[in-house]
């Protein structure tokens, strides 16, 4: 996510190195190239060739929300499975109707889901452009 916002903010549509993302993020190359071949395969960044070339966002920043970027990254967001005990409180949950604590993971797993898409990854790079100058302001 810190790769993909440093992408946004530093990007201006431009593309951006990995090298520059890894050294401001202190993250290393290799495991950027990972996240940003997810990335692409979803269509969040393309990459350019070349001297300058680096990567971009594919869409509007206010089209892609947190929870797109950690889709394409982590696969589908399922922070809590049921944990309930069964009938004999001997082994976990096996989803049967009978179970309600299901019911508070699932109520949990689908407000964590409705919070990430509607966090927009454009109201972060507007927030993280207003730390950068509020911050040069300071030295």
């Amino acid at each position: 996510m810190r790769a993909f916002i440093d992408l946004a903010v530093t990007g201006n549509g431009q593309p951006v190195s990995l090298a520059s993302i890894a050294q401001r993020q202190e993250i290393s190359i290799s495991y950027l190239e990972k996240l940003m071949a997810k990335l692409k395969k979803a269509g969040l960044v393309e990459s350019v060739r070349g001297v300058n070339g680096g990567y971009t966002i594919a869409k509007p920043v206010e089209e892609i929300s947190v929870g797109d970027v950690l889709r394409a990254l982590e696969g589908e967001l399922i922070p809590v499975e049921c944990a309930g005990i069964d009938e004999s409180h001997t082994s976990y949950c096996s989803g049967s109707s009978q179970c309600v604590s299901k019911i508070v993971w699932k109520r949990i797993n689908d407000s964590i889901n409705d919070t990430v898409d509607s966090i927009k990854i454009g109201e972060l790079v507007a927030e993280g452009r207003g730390v950068a100058l509020s911050g040069s302001g300071n030295k």
